[in-house]
């Protein structure tokens, strides 16, 4: 929080161009808000339809594992069946044996030595008759034989087919299941990540508000020549809103060294690639803490912006400011000199609540 302390630290302009500057980020901030409910309302209707989508398959589901059971039904009355194939063929086969055992001693003439036993017409007439009949019995028994054998082999195709459909059916309805809720919980998520960055800045606005107010009040003392009070503006209120200290492209990352990785570069800030000489300027109002030379910063200055927020500018060519004096966002730090490495470039930390954080994502975006 920035805590301006005399009226001579405070001009009549200061609070003024403070006063904008709160007024804006307010108008942000709703602005942002009325973005977020409305992803938020479109987000719940993805939701409903996502939600209708995972009933869906949760239906599907239960359709499928009652289909899975009545496959289970159906594997069991084959494997049924298969038994009793199987004690059939083994039933069918002592007398299959015997009569190819029969056939096989009476050689290759077969019954057909019968008809050379007998004597008379009427004995070569039975005989005829014993052995077609013989035949026709030994013919039936093997076609029934192989007949079994043909349902035993489609049996045991339907059982594996079965058992395929089954684990078809038990596959698709888990991934069913699962994509549908993967896609809830990733709504449900981001529904939940809105809701705090619109409670977020509901609480930023009000805190601004009640700023703003007070400025509005500093501002009529100003004008009337009474007292102007102290003012807290809180850094973190402008998150993702603060001006760049200069314009350039960001020639190294923030990069904490987080890995622990021997290799790890670590860098508690960035580098902004910017002319030599060129104007830095503070990010938000504050005092500055720091003005002078550092090892391995060059020039730097710090700036207190209250509230344990800081903000550090080093590679400095020159600096045109001092420790305790007041500056106000936009007020001119110093100049833009050479970085260790050697090409001019300006370094930027910030610091809030004792931690370095990324200074990109407390920029406005560009």
């Amino acid at each position: 929080m920035l805590v301006v302390t005399s009226a001579a630290a405070q001009t009549p302009s200061a609070p003024d161009a403070l006063a904008r500057r709160v007024n804006d980020r307010i108008r942000a901030l709703q602005g942002e808000a009325g973005r977020l409910a409305t992803q938020a309302r479109t987000l719940l209707g993805d939701l409903r339809q996502l939600e209708i989508q995972r009933d869906i398959a949760i239906e599907q589901v239960k359709e499928a594992d009652a289909a899975i059971a009545e496959a289970q039904a159906s594997l069991q009355q084959t494997t049924d069946r298969l038994a009793a194939l199987e004690q059939q063929r083994f039933a069918q086969l002592p007398d299959l044996k015997l009569r190819l055992v029969d056939i096989y001693k009476r050689g290759r003439g077969g019954y057909a030595r019968m008809l050379f036993d007998v004597r008379g017409v009427r004995e070569f007439a039975r005989a005829m008759r014993a052995a077609a009949a013989l035949t026709t019995i030994n013919d039936e028994k093997i076609a029934e034989h192989r007949r079994t054998l043909a349902q035993l082999r489609q049996q045991r195709e339907t059982m594996e087919q079965h058992s395929r459909d089954l684990q078809a059916r038990a596959k698709d309805a888990d991934r069913a299941r699962a994509v549908a809720q993967r896609a809830v919980a990733a709504r449900e998520a981001l529904i939940a990540q809105i809701d705090t960055r619109r409670d977020l800045n509901a609480q930023l606005a009000g805190e601004l508000d009640v700023a703003y107010q007070r400025l509005q009040q500093q501002i009529a003392n100003a004008a009337a020549g009474l007292p102007v009070e102290p003012v807290a503006v809180s850094l973190a209120s402008f998150r993702g809103a603060l001006d760049w200290p200069v314009a350039g492209r960001v020639a190294a990352t923030f990069d904490p060294g987080t890995d622990r990785s021997p290799s790890t570069v670590v860098r508690n800030g960035i580098e902004i690639a910017a002319p030599e000489g060129t104007a830095v300027l503070a990010v938000h109002a504050g005092m500055v803490d720091y003005s002078d030379t550092f090892t391995g910063f060059g020039t730097l200055v710090i700036v207190d912006h209250g509230a344990n927020c800081y903000s550090l500018y080093g590679y400095l060519g020159s600096t045109n400011v001092q420790r305790g004096d007041h500056v106000d966002a936009g007020t001119e730090l110093g100049r833009v000199g050479t970085a260790p490495a050697g090409p001019p470039a300006l370094y930027l930390e910030l610091r809030v609540d004792g931690r370095s954080v990324d200074p990109v994502q407390w920029l406005k975006p560009r």
